[in-house]
């Protein structure tokens, strides 16, 4: 559920009390929680990309993958390594470096690594690249932006009103 944060107040027994204006209704759970110690978490609002997005993504690597002669697999982890703002930069220990690749990679098929070298004796610097199931409407915009660009450079036809009707639906224009 989202809202939004209206006022913080200081009670007379020194808490702070947090007054939050939802957008859905609340009622009954509010009912069966209240009086009760609860777990709270309030974290700033990211718009998620829409399934339209992923599936018009995989619309166009279907069809870079068939000019290419590449699997969509490939493809798909190839332009990830190129859109912008979705991987860190680590520095690990090259003992540490396996597991950590394990285990990153072990979370879908974009989450990759590239590792480079490091000027610390014993370590790596590892590039961990975020799968696009995490992307938020900005970087998954990037994502689609850059399979247009792909399709456009090899005459693969693509459908411009389509694309915006995705960023649109994401309230982007």
């Amino acid at each position: 559920m989202i809202g939004h944060l209206v006022d913080l107040t200081l009670s007379r027994n020194g808490r702070q009390r947090v007054t939050v204006e939802l957008s859905g209704d609340f009622a009954e759970a509010f009912d069966g929680m209240k009086d009760k110690l609860v777990n709270v978490e309030i974290k700033p609002y990211k718009e998620r990309r829409s399934l339209d997005a992923n599936a018009y993504a995989w619309v166009l690597i279907d069809k870079l993958a068939e000019a290419l002669h590449k699997g969509k697999t490939e493809v798909y982890r190839d332009i990830i390594r190129d859109v912008g703002g979705v991987s860190e930069t680590v520095c690990i220990t090259e003992a540490a470096a396996p597991k950590l690749r394990e285990l990153w990679e072990s979370r879908g098929t974009g989450w990759q690594t590239e590792s480079t070298e490091s000027k610390l004796r014993k370590c790596v610097n590892l590039t961990l690249y975020y799968g696009s199931s995490v992307y938020d409407t900005a970087q998954m915009s990037r994502f689609i932006d850059l399979l247009v660009q792909e399709c456009q450079q090899l005459g693969i036809p693509t459908d411009p009103q389509e694309a915006a009707k995705v960023k649109e639906a994401w309230g982007r224009r």
